[in-house]
């Protein structure tokens, strides 16, 4: 695992260009403290710079950049390409020698003999690499087919800028950095920044499964787009080829892929791990590689005092029955709090994922002992695992039986009032004997109801699910909301079905641009490198084949991860409630964050830095403070915005 910089500038380089690759690369140190190199080519005005964690090949002959063997290609690439030696033997039978014994000399020596379309299709893993071309002066910006690894890119007057990280792109001279008001909006309806907008005009995110190709000397800007794989392309292909096997033969298949997967993820030089909460995904993730080991595997986690909040008992329990090394670390609320001051830093654009915080201090921990650690990320989206799904599907089967004019009249009359003309007329109804659930009806909640009520189609009611605030243009400023997975046309597969819907906008969105993006930056952030078993891409295709029947059984999702994991574990360790990786933020914003968060929430600051309508905020805040509303979700995403904007 590592981090890649690098420009292209007009003209030719001067001595400098070492010295700005140094800067650049030295910004994310962290994703590679092991090793840095630079490669520059003065005529061409391109730089090519590295930073390594040592996984695979410690020696120096696994140094980066990397030229090939004809010295055509240059390349830096992150990642690990898990079928590596596979594909080494293969060209090894066709004559080809190595100098070392890295995954990166395989991938050039691959893309030399197939040309590089053909050969990112060949690599099973998670990767993002800038590839030069000197013979036909082309750079290639490519992309894993999840989104596992990132990757930044965007001009700087006439200077293309990319790395894995926003703050290498800003170590360059001529970089300036102007905020996207539309990205804002868009952060503030999801808690991220989806792909292909990042937080700065002009600087996008290559999306997943891409390859971008710049033409020195050709016209425009713009990169012609290549996509090797397609998650849109397999959900269909998926569901139109869906399993017709039995139940048995089904989970036989699923734990024949997971075993080879999670074998090929164990290879490493160094010491390896991983992450076990005790829910489904990371127990399934945790017993395969039991099974494939011969010694007990380090297992980590950490746990609260909050009960509703601490998964560490169940992993324990997971842990024992399994018999894994397993290592476990109460974490005090103080511990918690200390991350936060970290986070603008640590994940370079705004992020409100919450649970970024316990997800930094597990990689903490982990990286004491290992260098590298699995985990169960993929689990819900591939098998249907969260509970908005099951909510969602109850909610649209109620509304489908309800005319929309029906529907449209209601919601009408019920924003005829404003919530507080409803709470007025509600507190003098008070003295009516109303039965208890009445009791607890609020202006508030009509106004929700009437929200529901205008649900046109399943993606609108989905979109809304998946929005943290509601109406994201009319806070921000200057900006208009620009389309995303969940809204555009474009992106969308053909699926009948809103569970498979909801499922592919996940695959394609909230995965690449939430969860791992969150993993990401947490684990790197400490020089640990994740490895994700259920995002080989084999695994995918197959998941897809499932039917929605057996992906949802009783009521509940993931019924083939649950069948697997029980031959493994007891009943009792296997069906137990799905818990959320968070941290009590409603309660630190009453408490501990309070005059941290006020000071950033400061009316007088908001109309002052220009970028949000401080009514709707200011409104939140005090309903939070009262108690009568609990509005951290939409808070935590101003106050992740605030504190990356007084970082900068």
């Amino acid at each position: 695992m590592c981090g890649i910089a690098g420009f292209w500038a007009p003209g030719r380089l001067d001595e400098s260009a070492a010295l700005i690759l140094d800067r650049m690369t030295s910004a994310i140190r962290h994703r590679g403290p092991d090793d840095a190199g630079c490669w520059t080519d003065a005529d061409v005005g391109i730089g090519l710079g590295h930073r390594r964690l040592s996984i695979i090949d410690l020696s120096l002959e696994g140094r980066q950049p990397m030229a090939s063997a004809s010295g055509r290609y240059v390349i830096v690439y992150n990642g690990e390409i898990y079928n590596f030696s596979t594909l080494r033997k293969q060209l090894e039978g066709a004559g080809v020698a190595f100098r070392g014994h890295s995954d990166t000399e395989v991938m050039l020596a691959t893309i030399e003999r197939d040309g590089i379309l053909k050969a990112v299709q060949q690599f099973a893993g998670m990767f993002a690499f800038a590839l030069f071309d000197r013979r036909n002066s082309q750079l290639y910006l490519v992309r894993d087919r999840l989104g596992e690894k990132p990757l930044y890119y965007g001009w700087a007057g006439d200077v293309l800028l990319f790395g894995s990280e926003l703050k290498a792109l800003r170590e360059h001279p001529a970089w300036r950095g102007e905020i996207d008001r539309s990205a804002l909006a868009l952060f503030l309806r999801h808690a991220y920044v989806p792909a292909p907008y990042s937080i700065y005009k002009g600087v996008r995110k290559v999306l997943p499964g891409m390859i971008l190709t710049f033409q020195l000397g050709a016209p425009g800007r713009e990169p012609i787009e290549t996509a090797f794989w397609s998650a849109r392309e397999v959900t269909e292909a998926g569901i139109a080829e869906e399993w017709s096997g039995s139940d048995t033969e089904l989970l036989d298949e699923l734990e024949r892929i997971l075993r080879e997967t999670v074998r090929r993820e164990m290879v490493a030089d160094v010491p390896l791990g991983a992450f076990l909460s005790g829910g489904v995904d990371s127990s399934v993730v945790v017993a395969l590689m039991q099974a494939e080991s011969s010694r007990p595997v380090r297992t980590f986690t950490i746990g609260f005092d909050e009960p509703e909040y601490n998964e560490a008992e169940h992993a324990k329990a997971v842990a024992r029955c399994l018999g894994t090394d397993h290592t476990e670390l109460y974490v005090r609320p103080a511990e918690a709090l200390d991350v936060v001051p970290l986070l603008p830093a640590l994940y370079d654009e705004p992020f409100g994922d919450s649970s970024q915080i316990p997800t930094f201090l597990v990689s903490q921990l982990a990286k004491r002992h290992v260098t590298v650690s699995l985990s169960g990320d993929g689990g819900d989206e591939l098998f249907g695992g969260y509970d908005r799904y099951f909510l969602a599907r109850r909610v649209w089967n109620v509304l489908r039986l309800v005319p929309r004019s029906g529907r449209r009249a209601v919601a009408a009359a019920l924003r005829s009032l404003s919530p507080a003309q409803w709470d007025r007329g509600l507190r003098l109804a008070g003295h009516v004997p109303w039965p208890r659930a009445a009791r607890r009806v609020t202006g508030d909640r009509l106004h929700k109801v009437a929200d529901v009520l205008s649900f046109e189609t399943q993606e609108a009611m989905y979109l809304d699910f998946m929005s943290h605030w509601r109406d994201p243009a009319r806070l921000t400023l200057g900006n208009a909301e620009p389309p995303t997975a969940f809204t555009d046309p474009n992106r969308a597969a053909l699926i009948d079905g809103l569970l498979s819907r909801m499922m592919y906008v996940d695959l394609v969105s909230y995965l690449p641009d939430d969860i791992l993006v969150k993993v990401d930056r947490a684990s790197m952030g400490v020089s640990l490198e994740s490895r994700a078993p259920f995002l080989d891409h084999r695994v995918v295709e197959f998941a897809w084949r499932i039917p929605p029947r057996l992906r949802v059984r009783h009521g509940r999702g993931k019924w083939p991860l649950r069948q697997l994991l029980r031959r493994y574990l007891p009943e009792t360790l296997v069906n137990r409630p799905k818990m959320g990786f968070g941290v009590p933020i409603d309660h630190w914003l009453r408490g501990p964050l309070k005059d941290w968060a006020a000071a950033l929430l400061d009316e007088a600051r908001l109309r002052r830095e220009g970028y949000f309508d401080p009514v709707p905020i200011r409104r939140k805040w005090a309903e939070h403070q009262s108690g009568t509303r609990n509005w951290h979700y939409p808070l935590w995403d101003v106050l992740m915005f605030q504190s990356w904007l007084e970082a900068q």
